[in-house]
């Protein structure tokens, strides 16, 4: 019977990754997420049922637009697959059981679906745009203090841990008020900044550090990378040019959810 779950579960992932490539899309234009309906990038023509099918819709349409023909973007199929992979494994991960399942179960894996919402709006918007926008970065901070409370509250976890978690926030966030008070304009630093705090608040510090680690060394090996392209046509505002364009965001968000599966898969299967 837990097949049926892992499906069920599958449907509803890639429901959210449908959700993910509309709000990646519209959040940087600051376009309505949830009363607008659905319409073709390039055509504007409004979507029927038929072409809002996660994953199906993508491959029985051949990747094209059913009204003016043009090509999809594969990142549409991609985000709405890798949703789908990913909310199966957590709940395989948490040992979600239909049998045994309990009410605190479902509540800890619905933070968890919140959170990894969380982390593919950031990881999509940082890839598409260089930048963390500052909506999905209070989505974050709600959650993160809703899961504080239910924390607190029915699990009676140490409050006095997530009191410090809760400072840091004031703190990015007055850094990130003087910032745009001396140059108008998000800071990318506090946005990290605010995304590493949600961070080790739903996964703990030990993930966290780690996915920094991960991160670092990508970036590294990264711009290593670019710079054996170049050779010796490199300098150094070349080497800026490249940082400037490296989407630390979607690194350190993928980071995060591999190192959360590799961690609860260790303590799951530990011989």
């Amino acid at each position: 019977m837990n097949i049926f779950l892992y499906i069920l579960l599958f449907i509803i992932g890639s429901l959210f990754g449908s959700f993910y490539t509309l709000a990646i899309y519209r959040i940087p234009k600051r376009e309505d997420i949830t009363h607008t309906h659905s319409y073709c990038p390039n055509c504007n023509h409004k979507l029927g049922l038929l072409d809002l099918i996660p994953i199906f819709s993508y491959v029985f349409l051949r990747g094209k637009c059913r009204y003016c023909k043009e090509k999809i973007r594969p990142r549409y199929f991609i985000i709405e697959v890798l949703s789908g992979i990913v909310f199966v494994a957590l709940a395989y991960l948490m040992k979600m059981d239909i049998y045994t399942i309990t009410f605190q179960k479902i509540v800890e894996y619905s933070f968890m679906a919140l959170y990894i919402t969380f982390l593919f709006l950031i990881c999509g918007i940082d890839k598409e745009n260089l930048k963390i926008d500052k909506p999905v970065s209070v989505y974050g901070i709600v959650i993160s203090i809703m899961y504080m409370i239910y924390l607190c509250i029915v699990e009676e976890s140490s409050i006095y841990r997530y009191i410090i978690y809760l400072i840091f926030y004031i703190i990015v966030l007055l850094l990130d008020t003087i910032t745009l008070k001396w140059y108008a304009k998000n800071s990318y630093v506090t946005g990290i900044l605010l995304m590493v705090i949600t961070m080790v608040m739903f996964t703990g510090e030990y993930v966290t550090e780690n996915a920094i680690i991960f991160t670092l060394l990508t970036i590294f090996f990264y711009m290593l990378l670019q710079k054996l392209k170049q050779g010796r046509r490199r300098n150094r505002k070349s080497d800026e040019q490249i940082a400037r364009k490296l989407s630390i965001g979607s690194y350190l968000g993928i980071a995060n959810i591999l190192m959360l599966m590799l961690v609860l898969y260790v303590s799951n299967y530990r011989w």
